[in-house]
């Protein structure tokens, strides 16, 4: 089974509503790091900071988040 690479846009939500990583960070709890990452696609975030992000830009979670497409699925 492969696995499910996700995609997002937290980078174009978080400066959408003029925020910096350490700004969003300090809202949702996380570090500058954790951030960064995410943002990277280097880390899958749980759904609780997935909601928190999607909170704090007033985005939905499929406009922040979605599988990314894949040859053979």
């Amino acid at each position: 089974m492969k696995d499910i690479r996700i995609q997002n846009e937290v980078k174009l939500a978080r400066t959408a509503v003029g925020l910096t990583q350490q700004q969003l960070a300090d809202q949702a709890g996380v570090t500058r790091q954790t951030i960064g990452l995410i943002e990277s696609g280097d880390y899958n975030p749980t759904i609780r900071l997935c909601l928190k992000l999607s909170q704090i830009t007033g985005k939905t979670l499929d406009e922040l988040f979605r599988a990314a497409s894949s040859e053979g699925c």
